[in-house]
């Protein structure tokens, strides 16, 4: 008779960790990037979209956020894994970290308040205050191509906005889906001053090297 079969025991699978990625973001800059006021959960465009990402490429995210200035000092010494944040790449940025490939297209505007008459475009802002966030393309751009304008840096962008409701400054100049939320916001007090100044592409930086 022959023995009877013994079934081998079954061996549990090794566990494998899950990566988890730390991803700084300055939330906020709505519509990409900004915390619900209700449930204080990070939420926006750029929140949807690492999160897709993260699920279809089996990894988990970690958001931290940071102020854009500290954001782009924490990047280049590799503090963080990746950045989501409506990003401009540049020239500039693109030696001190890498990107993804763009994800969005977009293109700084000026905000003016509703009753200004002076401000039309770029030419008429010599002479003038203009509030932008420290770091981002739209205090890049006053400071290269206005140079008759008084740049005024916020650490926060929606202070700027503020401010030029206020009368404590000119005009504002930031990227235009965050110009249009705020003049959408605020219709009564605010209107947009022309058309795109520029053509900007967004993208998801990882630390210099970080090929996987």
């Amino acid at each position: 008779v022959p023995p009877t079969a013994v079934p081998p025991t079954a061996v549990p699978p090794t566990a494998v960790p899950t990566l988890k990625i730390t991803v700084a973001t300055d939330a906020t800059w709505p519509p990409f990037e900004y915390v619900d006021e209700t449930t204080k959960e990070f939420v926006g465009f750029d929140i949807d979209l690492m999160n897709a990402i993260a699920e279809a490429a089996g990894f988990e995210v970690e958001f931290v956020n940071v102020a854009w200035d500290p954001l782009l000092a924490g990047m280049a010494t590799g503090q963080y894994d990746a950045a989501i944040s409506a990003m401009t790449i540049t020239e500039e940025r693109a030696k001190q970290w890498d990107f993804s490939e763009p994800y969005y297209t977009a293109g700084q505007l000026i905000a003016v308040r509703s009753d200004e008459t002076d401000i039309a475009g770029p030419d008429d802002l010599e002479g003038k205050v203009v509030g932008a966030q420290i770091g981002t393309t739209g205090a890049i751009y006053v400071e290269e191509n206005i140079p008759g304008a008084t740049l005024k840096t916020y650490d926060e962008i929606s202070q700027a906005f503020l401010d030029l409701i206020n009368g404590q400054i000119d005009a504002v100049v930031a990227d235009d889906p965050l110009v249009e939320g705020f003049v959408q916001k605020y219709s009564a007090e605010l209107k947009i001053a022309g058309e795109p100044l520029t053509s900007e592409e967004y993208g998801i930086a990882v630390k210099k090297g970080a090929t996987e």
